[in-house]
This record gives C-alpha cells, sequence and structure tokens, in this order.
C-alpha cells in the first residue's frame, strides 16, 4: 500500500471516529446550548436528534468540498470515467467514513432509528465508493453524487421543527419546507436525466469498456437503486409540501370569513 494510500484509509477511519464523537459527544452538548427542549425529548428522540445533527454537519462540509471540485477540480472534469480521483478521493473518503459510522449507529439502535432503506442507500454508495477510492475509477461520477447532499440539512430541519413542535404554517417551516423540496428537487431529481444521458453516451466506449463489470455495475446499478430511493422521497416530499399549502389556503379562508362576522 502506498503512502497516498495508507492517507486515504487514514482518512476514512479517523471520519468513522470522529462522526462517532459528533454523535456521542459534541452533539448533546451543542443540542442542550441550543435549546432546552433537548433535554425535555425521550431517549429515542435524542438518538434521532443526535444523528441528523450529524447528518446535517456531514452534508454541508462535503457539500461545499462536492461543489469546489466540480467547479474547481480540472483534472476530474476533464475526463468524468478516468480523471486523476486524488482529490475527489478526499471527499469520498470523509463521506465513506460517515456512511460506515451511520451505518453502526442504525445497527446499534435499529429500534430508535433502524430504516431498511437508509442500510441498502448507504450499502449501495459504499459500493460505488469502493471503486473511487481502491482503483480510482469514476472519480467526477462519484463525486458529482454527492452533490445530492445539499438536501439534507433541509429535511433535517423539517424534523426538529415538527419536533419542536413548531406550527406547520409558521413561516420557518414554510420556508424551509419550500427550500427542501426545490434543493431536493435540483440536486436529486433534475440531474436525473443528464446523468443518464452521459451514461448512454459513454456505454460502449473505449473507456467504458476498460471500467469493467464492477465498476460498470457500481456506477448504472447503485445509480438506480439511489435514484429509485430519490423519486420515492420526492414523492413524498411534494405530498408534504402540498399539505402545508393546502393548511394555509385553510387558515386564510378562516381568517377572512373571520373577518366578515366581525
Amino acid at each position: 500500500m502506498d503512502l497516498y494510500s495508507k492517507l486515504i484509509t487514514g482518512i476514512v477511519i479517523t471520519s468513522v471516529f470522529l462522526f462517532q464523537l459528533l454523535f456521542h459527544v459534541f452533539s448533546p452538548w451543542f443540542s442542550r446550548k441550543l435549546t432546552p427542549s433537548f433535554d425535555n425529548l425521550n431517549q429515542k428522540r435524542k438518538i434521532e436528534w443526535n444523528s441528523r445533527i450529524v447528518s446535517t454537519f456531514h452534508a454541508l462540509v462535503v457539500g461545499f468540498f462536492c461543489l469546489y471540485i466540480l467547479v474547481f477540480d480540472e483534472p476530474t472534469k476533464a475526463d468524468p470515467l478516468w480523471g486523476d480521483p486524488s482529490v475527489v478521493k478526499l471527499n469520498i473518503a470523509i463521506t465513506s467514513g460517515y456512511l460506515i459510522s451511520d451505518l453502526l449507529l442504525l445497527i446499534f439502535y435499529w429500534k430508535a432509528i433502524g430504516d431498511k432503506f437508509y442500510v441498502l442507500h448507504h450499502v449501495a454508495a459504499l459500493y460505488a465508493y469502493y471503486f473511487v477510492l481502491v482503483q480510482g475509477k469514476l472519480a467526477y461520477m462519484g463525486n458529482f453524487r454527492l452533490l445530492a447532499e445539499f438536501s439534507t440539512p433541509f429535511v433535517n430541519q423539517r424534523w426538529f421543527f415538527e419536533v419542536l413542535k413548531y406550527p406547520k404554517a409558521s413561516k420557518a417551516n414554510i420556508i424551509n419546507g419550500i427550500l427542501m423540496t426545490v434543493v431536493f428537487f435540483i440536486v436529486r431529481i433534475a440531474v436525473i436525466p443528464s446523468f443518464y444521458g452521459y451514461i448512454l453516451a459513454a456505454f460502449g466506449t473505449e473507456a467504458y469498456n476498460r471500467l469493467g463489470f464492477g465498476a460498470q455495475s457500481a456506477w448504472i446499478g447503485s445509480s438506480a437503486v439511489l435514484d429509485v430511493m430519490n423519486v420515492m422521497w420526492m414523492v413524498k416530499i411534494t405530498k408534504g409540501c402540498f399539505k402545508v399549502i393546502l393548511l394555509i389556503r385553510k387558515e386564510e379562508a378562516k381568517g377572512q370569513e373571520n373577518g366578515k362576522f366581525d
């Protein structure tokens, strides 16, 4: 194993340790400082709260790193299948550490936060990231998938508002709900046509054939699994958004009716 490979392995291991530390130590401390309501939550809610704090932190770190790579990392952009994976590996190593850490938490606290879809999501992503970290293939594509993390903070914030009993029609909830729906659609759904369009364009080329079946299946198969789940989640989010809009309209209608009788 060369020095750079040892560095990447070290980052993955360090990432696992740091995300566990964030879950068990930093999040409870930070959450108590942020809101007294944290101590009033039951144990199950506290576990999920801490999990979502860690999830949000991870999403912000790798999301902006991902954006930087997509804009400024010319070697990766020049060849999406075989471009220099050096910088991308750092980002994906952090994410791989997070996914491993989260899998451990899902298993250990299964009754509180266990979810078979999240397990499937994490395993599919780790399978795909293996080919970037170990074989240096599909660096641009692996990093491109991480754009999806920009929607995570808004999804988590919706849950925080719900636990803190913010009214669904509150201004904060409405703004977050709209941003969550729009950002989720942009980074997880709107990119689907161009992503699979590139797969079709690359299919059968010399660069594609050199990837081998394992990397090809990771690229196409894992992406398909993730995107099926993204579409399912988009449907749920859209339904929730419509419910809030209908609720707001009903309250406005009631307010107008009350105004007529005053």
